[in-house]
């Protein structure tokens, strides 16, 4: 791999001959490293420093590769985490990704291969940029005559083996109801293993998806299996699978229709036992009728196609999300409880919210890190609006009698808003930088921004 690469490692090892090997490496490929002897000192460089990817290695005394694994993706869930092992099995490799891993590589590692995987990893942090990962706990929220049908779709789906294709707008919640159908199936004690089909090139998602043997390409340096293998007696996710490539779309569809697969690069057939869940918010019967997606794939996936409705076809369910969100944010930060009025319930209802529940989760977080007051009303609402460039207050939709402050703030605010931007996003920055204790990866988590966002808008604006 010649290309240079962009991005910042943290290297985990106790042995500091390998941390130092490996450090070397990746720097000379244009990388910034880190590294830490233990778990402990790891999570406190990521509290304290931007980090892209977290190579870990698996044995380590104290906090062991797969704790480390599970801070990362509690703290930083938007932090790939790729874990080195010389005792590298299908098993352990099982066990890893059910664990939320990325990758692994096995001791000791090949240059090449180690680039490969980190460049992976790249291109799924960089794919994360510029938004927070949505994780609603304890099952869908609301009980809207929407959601009420969606879940009785999906806990008959999940009784049976049939492939469920999910359908509707980003961050309405598609890959939860993915993890709902495994959990209630008889596979529920299989790995649930995901992929984000948009986010890899064709050659990196090919091998992704089917792994590959040695030798197969330059940097495989050992045998490795894909996701479909490593989810045998489970369940794989395929997200955003409408925007594969025709080649791979031919690949998929001989894996769905003959539970076989083989390797990039070998000739031996592998038996899967794998149930298939796919994602998409793409119009697929348009791309069908263009040519872009195979039609024969369309109705393997579409067995039990699921809709879900965006949150502003289901405005009941803002309350119940919204109070939610309050109660989980609130413990997560080490605040009080909130209390959310009328006029402030009013207020978010008025929204569109675009980005659904994913946009809605985020909001409510920078508003439980940035308000001064426990009692969250219509005016609390609409300032917190007015920080963010992409959200405007609909006024319109709330009565005068609900909100008389608030309709009256907005109305005043329409005509400074733009002029007032920079000046707001700036203190937005500043305060979640305070709220945050200076922790500037927990700042840039609260604004619902990338880390290296946060330090582009914090130079920008002298707060560095």
């Amino acid at each position: 791999m010649n290309e240079s690469l962009k991005g910042t490692v943290l290297l985990v090892d106790d042995d500091p001959a390998v941390a130092k090997v490996l450090g070397a490496l990746l720097t000379q490929a244009g990388l910034t490293t880190y590294s830490a002897r233990d778990g402990q000192e790891a999570l406190s460089l990521l509290a304290s420093k931007p980090v892209d990817v977290v190579v870990s290695d698996v044995r380590m005394p104290g906090m062991d590769g797969l704790q480390v694994l599970a801070e990362v993706s509690r703290g930083w869930p938007d932090i790939p985490v790729i874990l080195l092992t010389a005792h590298g099995t299908v098993p352990l490799a099982v066990e890893a990704m059910k664990a939320g891993a990325a990758d692994f590589v096995l001791k000791p590692f090949d240059r090449e291969e180690i680039l490969f995987t980190v460049s992976k990893a790249l291109l799924r942090a960089h794919r994360d940029d510029g938004r927070q990962q949505a994780r609603a706990t304890g099952g869908f929220i609301g009980s809207s005559r929407a959601m009420s049908d969606v879940q009785a779709v999906l806990a008959k789906a999940a009784a049976g083996t049939a492939t469920v294709l999910l359908r509707g707008e980003s961050g309405t919640g598609k890959e939860l109801a993915a993890k709902a159908v495994h959990d209630a199936s008889p596979r529920r004690d299989g790995p649930f293993v995901k992929l984000h089909c948009a986010a890899l090139p064709d050659t990196l998602l090919e091998s992704e998806l089917f792994g590959y043997e040695k030798g197969a390409f330059t940097g495989a340096a050992t045998r490795k299996p894909g996701r479909v293998e490593l989810a045998h007696g489970g369940t794989l996710f395929l997200d955003e699978v409408g925007d594969i490539s025709p080649a791979v779309q031919v690949k998929l569809l001989r894996v769905i229709q003959e539970r076989e697969l083989e390797r990039l690069g070998g000739t031996q057939t592998v038996k899967v036992d794998v149930r298939f869940v796919a994602a998409t918010h793409q119009p697929l019967e348009e791309r069908v009728k263009e040519g872009r997606f195979r039609e024969d794939l369309f109705y393997r996936l579409n067995v039990v196609p699921v809709w879900l409705p965006p949150l502003r076809e289901r405005p009941d369910d803002i309350e119940p999300l919204a109070r939610h969100f309050l109660e989980a944010h609130a413990k997560t930060n080490g605040r009080p409880p909130f209390t959310l009025t009328a006029d402030g319930l009013a207020a978010l209802r008025a929204q569109p919210w675009p980005g659904n529940v994913r946009q809605l989760q985020n909001f409510l977080e920078r508003l439980v890190v940035l308000s001064d007051t426990q009692v969250l009303g219509g005016q609390e609402v609409f300032q917190e609006l007015a920080r963010q460039p992409g959200l405007s207050p609909a006024p319109s939709a709330v009565s005068a009698a609900e909100v008389p402050v608030f309709a009256t703030a907005a109305a005043d605010s329409a005509r400074t808003l733009e002029s007032q931007r920079k000046e707001m996003e700036r203190q937005a920055m500043a305060d979640a930088l305070k709220r945050a204790g200076d922790n500037r990866t927990l700042a840039a988590r609260l604004l619902g921004i990338s880390r290296r966002t946060l330090y582009n808008k914090l130079e920008e604006y002298g707060l560095l």
